[in-house]
């Protein structure tokens, strides 16, 4: 697979067992490797963990540093799900609902409701969903 198609991160295996290995990588913000950043404490790093599938085959021990990846179209499908389809969902309803409601709060309220009962079922199909985006590991 070429690397184009792929999101990459650098991390460090911090666990495994025999159903998920854990590795932790550091999501840092676009500005993270300018070299003012400690004076302009705009720049973030955050810590994270993901957990893949362990692979029975893989030699990997805890502590070794390796790239995590996953194919971008699966980065692309998340941003649909956790942002331009709640966002439909929220322009949808405030626009259908002006006829129905006066009420302007009243109607934004709906909206929101109609936006949590969206993530509501995306909270639902969690364990489907993540079937679908698969993270997976190689040697640094």
């Amino acid at each position: 697979m070429k690397s184009r198609d792929e999101i990459a991160h650098d991390g460090k295996i911090v666990e495994i067992t025999p159903e998920f290995t854990s590795v932790e990588i550091i999501a840092s913000s676009a500005c993270s490797s300018c070299h003012a950043k400690g004076m302009c404490g705009v720049s973030e790093e955050e810590r994270k963990v993901i957990m893949l599938p362990t692979d029975p085959y893989a030699s990997w021990e805890e502590g070794d540093n390796v790239r995590v990846f996953m194919k971008k179209s699966m980065g692309l499908k998340a941003v649909w799900i956790s942002y331009v389809i709640p966002l439909a969902v929220l322009m949808i309803l405030i626009l259908s609902l002006s006829p129905v409601i006066g009420n302007e709060p009243l109607r934004g309220l709906a909206a929101i409701a109609g936006v949590a009962v969206y993530y509501l079922f995306v909270w639902l199909f969690r364990d489907r969903l993540a079937d679908e985006f698969v993270f997976y590991i190689k040697e640094k």
